[in-house]
């Protein structure tokens, strides 16, 4: 390492959020410029730890080369820093704006000092690679003849389509909405991760040789069956969208709403579309219940604040994380810590509290006027002892904690189940885990033969950095079914 004592000699530094006010005005990226400086700094305190955990199975599920490329940025040699983060990320200008950074909880550095700031080197890198042309289209020198279909364009169908076209093949990507990105473009707001830098990556896979077709839903808009006969491999990557919900007397009053029909509105919004009236959900002048304490729900939070809401809650079922780790959680573990997202930042300045959400809280039923929900009846709970059967503690309600609160909006954000069944898994007849979701086998193959799945449709809900892991492996294990032999790489902790 170039830096021996960079650890000594530099303290942990993130970028800084632009002022709260400023930002609630409009849907950019939260965060201000970092000077080049402070970055080469904070690479200098990567620690030459001898065994680096950040890309551990703990730590990176990609193997991401973290040490080596800290210190090329250390020494500003950005073309190989630039090198080696594509060997292990296609997409390092996503997971370092989006990542929650389980490799910053695993870094041996973080067991006693604040851990080495990973993931927005990564994010620094990806951009010097776009900005000095380190990062091009890759069109392979050959093509072998096979035709691959990918069903699903978030990460983990991105990836996968990305390492087969590098591999040769012809690869068709079909999403059923109408832009391509699957969560990057509608899952995820605006200010956390700017589509033009989702549109950059596409433009790159796209003069690549990698084919895209939108408002194509397999199952419904075009049989499964049909798409498995005309291509010689399905990789299903579309991702866990049966959102949780929550079954209680006046669910089913107006003005509730599942996340994921909240947050792709507005990003269509941003995007130029116009949503019609009588399916528009807003925030704006309305107070806001947002059920789930989540990424998703910090999303709807930062959100609804844009939108202009009246006043905004959050309400979560499980107790409030410590603000250390406890001993159930040693690192290298990824530390189950209470966190300020941008989003809580902004809501507990513009309501003068010191946090937005509400721990140990339960809802027993909606009521309302007119068809529409105008208030949430909740109770406080607590957790006892853990059940001996299954492990989960008891959860019981605090006696005389009945409340209920004025709403106009309730937002469910409590995540996801398992992929949807109906159309395009039913109509393949494909096993499914006892969980819901897609199974498959160690080489990422389905019971159909011919058709594999990658990402959360066989995982669960997870990361984006998995997702992409799981495309890799997805992709190697196509790769090697369709020619017998491959190239690819493992994704390290997927094998």
């Amino acid at each position: 390492m170039g830096a021996i004592k960079g650890f000594m000699e530099y303290g942990r530094e993130t970028p800084s959020g632009r002022p709260v006010d400023e930002r609630l005005k409009d849907q950019k990226e939260c965060y201000a410029p970092f000077p080049e400086e402070k970055y080469k700094e904070q690479g200098a305190r990567c620690m030459d730890c001898g065994v680096p955990f950040c890309q551990s199975e703990s730590g990176c599920p990609l193997g991401n080369l973290i040490p080596d490329w800290n210190d090329m940025v250390y020494r500003g040699r950005y073309q190989e820093a630039v090198e080696l983060l594509q060997k292990t990320n296609n997409f390092p200008e996503f997971t370092g704006r989006v990542c929650p950074a389980p490799c910053e909880g695993a870094c041996v550095l973080g067991i006693t000092e604040p851990a080495v700031t990973i993931c927005k080197i990564e994010e620094m890198i990806a951009e010097k690679g776009f900005e000095m042309g380190f990062i091009q289209p890759h069109k392979p020198d050959s093509r072998t003849g096979k035709k691959i279909a990918v069903v699903g364009s978030g990460p983990a169908g991105l990836a996968c389509a990305d390492q087969l076209n590098t591999a040769g093949h012809e690869v068709t990507v079909f999403e059923k909405d109408d832009r391509i990105g699957g969560l990057l473009m509608y899952g995820i707001p605006h200010f956390k991760l700017d589509k033009a830098i989702v549109k950059r990556r596409l433009k790159v896979l796209e003069e690549s040789g990698v084919l895209f077709k939108t408002g194509v839903n397999i199952g419904v808009d075009k049989s499964a069956n049909e798409l498995k006969n005309e291509f010689d491999a399905v990789i299903l990557c579309g991702g866990s969208q049966k959102s949780r919900d929550i079954p209680v007397e006046g669910r089913d009053l107006a003005g509730i709403h599942f996340a994921m029909d909240f947050l792709p509105q507005q990003n269509k919004r941003n995007e130029g579309d116009t949503i019609p009236e009588e399916i528009s959900i807003t925030a704006k002048d309305k107070n806001v219940l947002i059920i789930g304490g989540g990424d998703t729900g910090s999303d709807c939070l930062g959100t609804s604040l844009r939108q202009g809401a009246k006043k905004v809650y959050q309400f979560e079922l499980l107790p409030e994380p410590p603000q250390t780790r406890n001993d159930g959680n040693p690192w290298p573990q990824w530390p189950k810590i209470f966190r300020v997202s941008s989003s809580h930042e902004e809501a507990n300045a513009r309501e003068g509290k010191d946090k937005i959400t509400e721990y140990c809280v339960s809802t027993k039923k909606f009521t309302g006027q007119d068809g529409k929900v105008s208030k949430i009846h909740g109770v406080k709970i607590e957790f006892g002892d853990p059940d001996p059967k299954t492990g989960r503690p008891e959860m019981r309600e605090v006696p005389g904690s009945e409340f209920d609160l004025d709403v106009e909006l309730v937002l469910l954000a409590m995540g996801f189940v398992h992929p949807i069944h109906e159309g395009m898994l039913q109509e393949l007849g494909m096993d499914l885990d006892a969980r819901g979701n897609v199974a498959c086998d160690d080489q990422k193959m389905t019971s159909v033969d011919g058709v594999f799945v990658a990402g959360d449709m066989t995982r669960g809900q997870s990361l984006v950095v998995w997702a992409i892991a799981e495309g890799r492996e997805a992709a190697r294990s196509v790769d090697l079914h369709l020619m017998g032999t491959t190239q690819l790489p493992h994704s390290q902790f997927l094998k």
